[in-house]
């Protein structure tokens, strides 16, 4: 697949999962719109480099106004969104009866709401131009729990809810809207847990092995580079009759 012509917008992609998947998009042909509080510059120049043209909006998701402005800049310097990677998200891990009222409202906000409006935004300019791809990064804790971690497990979900709706909206046109459900991948979070596992005396490599072997049976991390190759494959004419799916790719945790 060829995506020359087509402009990708990747939320949350300044670093770690949303940059891999820009970088993938990139060298498939797509021009890509960034968006995050990550070192913008660098982000920028690393998916140029592909040779595609490259942006960056800094757009705060827990507020509609910007994310209704990010999409009337990208309306206005690409022509619109074609590929919607909606990956934007935070954590916090806490038990339901201790959790911070404020951080459940963050992480709703950031985790499910702002993937309900940009995809609002989003699908009249992809109706009008008669295709369009949108992407949600869910998580293996879309379809399954984990202790003390009630707002992003329930974004999640929700996440997964919105996809399958959006997927039947959508079906009968050349739109399709899937979730992918990633386990373990190892971003700055997953490593600070390894890095708290450590701390107490065991040997890093022994923390991540252990950390692994709890959930994920492959004992080996999902990378950004998985996911992006993934994204490419659902912007596909292949991947054209995938329409509402949530899509594991998690080493066999879900398979348990």
């Amino acid at each position: 697949m060829n995506f020359n012509g087509k402009t990708a917008l990747v939320t949350g992609s300044t670093s770690g999962i949303g940059l891999g998947i820009a970088q993938v998009l990139a060298q498939a042909g797509a021009n890509l719109i960034l968006n995050g509080f990550g070192d913008a510059s660098m982000a920028i120049a690393d998916v140029a480099r592909h040779g595609t043209r490259v942006g960056h909006h800094p757009a705060d998701l827990s507020d509609v106004q910007q994310i209704e402005d990010l999409f009337g800049y990208a309306e206005r310097e690409f022509g619109g969104v074609d590929i919607l990677v909606n990956n934007a998200g935070i954590q916090h891990v806490a038990p339901v009866e201790a959790f911070p009222t404020e951080r459940w409202d963050a992480i709703i906000a950031l985790n499910l709401s702002a993937v309900f409006h940009s995809t609002r935004l989003a699908l009249p300019g992809m109706r009008q131009r008669n295709w369009g791809r949108i992407i949600n990064i869910a998580s293996v804790h879309g379809q399954v729990g984990s202790v003390g971690k009630a707002a992003y497990v329930a974004a999640k979900h929700g996440v997964i809810g919105l996809t399958k709706v959006v997927g039947l909206e959508t079906a009968t046109t050349p739109i399709t809207c899937n979730a992918i459900c990633p386990g373990w991948v190892l971003t700055p979070l997953v490593q600070k847990q390894i890095d708290d596992r450590a701390a107490g005396g065991l040997d890093p490599q022994q923390a991540q092995h252990d950390l692994l072997a709890e959930k994920q049976p492959s004992l080996a991390f999902v990378t950004p580079e998985h996911l992006g190759e993934l994204v490419v494959f659902l912007c596909s004419d292949a991947g054209s009759q995938v329409r509402g799916a949530a899509w594991n790719i998690d080493g066999g945790w879900l398979a348990q």
